[in-house]
């Protein structure tokens, strides 16, 4: 099949842990070039492993056989190799979030717009089963209208927890300028909630950079007992307002106990989301007839269906019995592909996209109204107001149900 050439900017963990195999054996439609990396080591790292060519920056973007530029480069290095790449006529697919700003995002959205390139951005793990057959269930009127969204995750990462690095002279990236926790895993709950309900009208909040002087306390770390400054926000909530209506909370924080909560609320039911992080979780939903009725017998009721035969109960009372039923919680089945935890599935839409002559289903847009929700927020907070929003963002196209094998799941993605 015809395949799209791509290079690899940035062969650190992401790349190596999620990235680079993805792209090398799972999907048919791209074909990657080359890998660079400021640090030799790695990108000759990747040569070795997936028989790809070791090159420079330079190299890849100079090579006229490539199309597009994967950057999975550090966040704060995101807006240089990508507006570097938009400038030389490359397409770009960037790891989160696009900039650590969304300054420095409206001008990559502008230069992109300029050099007339696709451009699109990770999380992709909307694009996930889960994620995917949540959005059809709801669609479909599961849970009737769907009225709010709630979304809450937060982590403990303080110089003594165990996901503290104590190797490099640099501290946790998710306490890093544009690696934060609501920029580093925000993004999956604000794109997998765009998947669902669309663009945000408005956004009020609280919450910021509550405590940024702070110490490392690990006695293994080589700044042992050095203060630190942490320049990113690490707590925030918010209420926000969608343009079809639909009312959410996004609670984010990285100074709180591990916990998650994932729901939408209809007026006909409840949905309990998974973990957008991965793709593979449980759904679940809790509405009257969700399951079959048990039967239930009455002092005095015959068995024989529902209430066979004659309860010696007024009939009133007996419609009332047949039409009352419980709530009921059951688990929903995946109806999507895609329910291995990878990497890579938005950058191979975005390679069919380009074939197709189509909107990729992760166009930056989505990352540019993400990374402007983590703004209103912080600005809101600021202010005490608030904030409308500027940018907004039709809602990725769902990708089909399917019944395919892992290998064949990507036929869901040439359409």
């Amino acid at each position: 099949m015809k395949k799209v050439n791509v290079g690899v900017i940035g062969c650190g963990g992401i790349c190596k842990s999620a990235y680079m195999d993805a792209m090398v054996n799972q999907f048919a439609v791209i074909d990657v070039v080359g890998a660079a990396d400021k640090i030799d080591a790695r990108a000759q790292w990747m040569a070795d492993h997936y028989g790809i060519r070791k090159m420079t920056v330079d190299e890849i973007m100079d090579d006229p056989e490539i199309r597009v530029v994967v950057n999975l480069t550090y966040p704060e290095s995101h807006f240089e190799i990508s507006s570097r790449a938009m400038k030389r006529g490359k397409h770009v697919y960037c790891e989160k979030m696009m900039a650590p700003a969304f300054d420095g995002a409206a001008e990559l959205m502008r230069l992109a717009e300029e050099n007339k390139v696709m451009y699109t951005t990770a999380p992709d793990t909307f694009l996930g089963a889960w994620e995917q057959s949540a959005r059809k269930y709801l669609d479909d009127g599961i849970i009737g209208r769907p009225v709010t969204v709630h979304a809450q995750i937060t982590m403990r990462y303080q110089p003594e927890s165990p996901f503290f690095d104590t190797k490099p002279k640099h501290f946790f990236f998710p306490l890093h300028y544009g690696g934060g926790f609501p920029f580093d895993l925000g993004g999956y709950y604000l794109h997998e909630m765009i998947n669902l309900f669309g663009s945000v009208k408005r956004v009020t909040g609280f919450g910021g950079n509550l405590h940024p002087q702070r110490v490392f306390t690990n006695p293994k770390h080589p700044r042992y007992g050095e203060i630190f400054t942490v320049d990113t926000p690490t707590t925030l909530l918010a209420a926000l307002e969608f343009e079809n209506g639909v009312l959410g909370t996004f609670h984010i924080s990285s100074d709180s106990y591990l916990s998650q909560s994932f729901v939408v609320t209809g007026t006909d039911g409840t949905m309990k989301l998974g973990d957008p992080n991965i793709t593979n979780a449980r759904l679940s939903v809790t509405r009257a007839g969700a399951a079959p009725p048990l039967e239930t017998l009455l002092p005095g009721m015959q068995p024989g269906g529902a209430f066979g035969g004659d309860t010696g109960l007024p009939d009133d009372d007996v419609q009332q019995l047949v039409e009352f039923t419980p709530p009921q919680t059951v688990e929903l089945p995946l109806l999507h592909g895609f329910y291995r935890s990878c990497r890579g599935v938005g950058l191979a839409d975005m390679c069919y996209a380009l074939l197709n002559g189509r909107r990729p289903r992760c166009h930056a847009d989505i990352g540019y109204h993400a990374i402007e929700i983590i703004h209103a927020i912080q600005e809101s907070s600021r202010s005490g107001k608030i904030y409308d929003m500027t940018t907004n963002c039709p809602r990725p196209a769902p990708i089909a149900p399917s019944a395919f094998s892992a290998t064949g799941q990507e036929y869901t993605l040439d359409d």
